[in-house]
């Protein structure tokens, strides 16, 4: 990854970063990889508070650029969306959502299984 421009924005207290970054020998890079790299690049950063946004690779091209937004604390992070943030959410409580859906899946794929089972 390469930063094209590096503004730092002490009113929102975070730090913009413009990046591009060549792939040639690979896919475009992950959603994680941008935000791990961009991390990297800032130092003192918080993977957490890393948003990446208006990533573009051109069709027959192997450069992909966007836009990393690298927040001081969490209280500015809260400027984002909220489908932004759940999107860069990593592992943790993913709320009761999950929850909910893991149990129904579980008790329909067993009756159905068995259910099948014996009727051939």
């Amino acid at each position: 990854m390469e930063i094209i421009e590096r503004k730092e924005n002490p009113l929102l207290n975070r730090v913009e970063l413009s990046f591009q970054w060549d792939h040639s020998n690979g896919p475009t890079p992950s959603l994680i990889e941008m935000v791990d790299a961009a991390s990297k690049s800032e130092p003192g950063s918080n993977r957490d508070l890393v948003f990446v946004k208006n990533v573009e690779t051109r069709f027959g091209m192997s450069r992909t650029t966007g836009l990393a937004l690298v927040y001081g604390t969490e209280d500015s992070a809260v400027l984002e969306q909220e489908f932004v943030r759940k999107r860069h959410r990593r592992g943790g409580v993913a709320g009761p959502d999950e929850g909910q859906k893991e149990p129904e899946a579980d008790s329909g794929e067993s009756s159905d299984d068995s259910e099948n089972g014996g009727d051939e």
